[in-house]
């Protein structure tokens, strides 16, 4: 991580350009690195956990959760720096269905779903992606 570091810092500063405040744009690239450190487990606390001195676990959920900001911002920045990159001539649209035992998971519900061939319970993601 250490040999990326300052280009990781230059990308999460242009990804989190648009917030207003500068704890947001901290959590917001303490957050990016978390998500890109070994560990199988992405969720907060073991995130925290690896991150060292910046593992503050309570600041870090707190900007996940409950702090203001438009994530509609971020994903708009990041595709038009992608369309840059890649050159896109398409968009492909695909989703993905979430087989879910219960319904305690955000979005649960029954609705058919590829992955099981069947109406059942899951969660559905649609993702949108740039080709060439």
């Amino acid at each position: 991580m250490a040999g990326v570091r300052e280009d990781l810092e230059a990308f999460t500063t242009e990804m989190f350009d648009g917030f207003f405040r500068a704890d947001q744009r901290r959590w917001g690239q303490v957050y990016v690195r978390g998500l890109l450190l070994e560990g199988r487990r992405k969720s907060v606390e073991p995130m925290a956990a690896r991150l060292g001195e910046d593992g503050n676990r309570q600041a870090l959920a707190h900007f996940v959760t409950t702090s203001p900001w438009d994530p509609a911002h971020v994903r708009a920045r990041l595709a038009w720096r992608m369309h840059d990159v890649i050159g896109a001539e398409a968009l492909i649209v695909d989703d993905t269905g979430f087989l879910k035992d219960g319904d305690a998971s955000a979005c649960v519900s029954r609705q058919y779903t590829g992955t099981a061939g069947k109406v059942t319970n899951c969660q559905v993601g649609v993702s949108l992606h740039l080709a060439r």
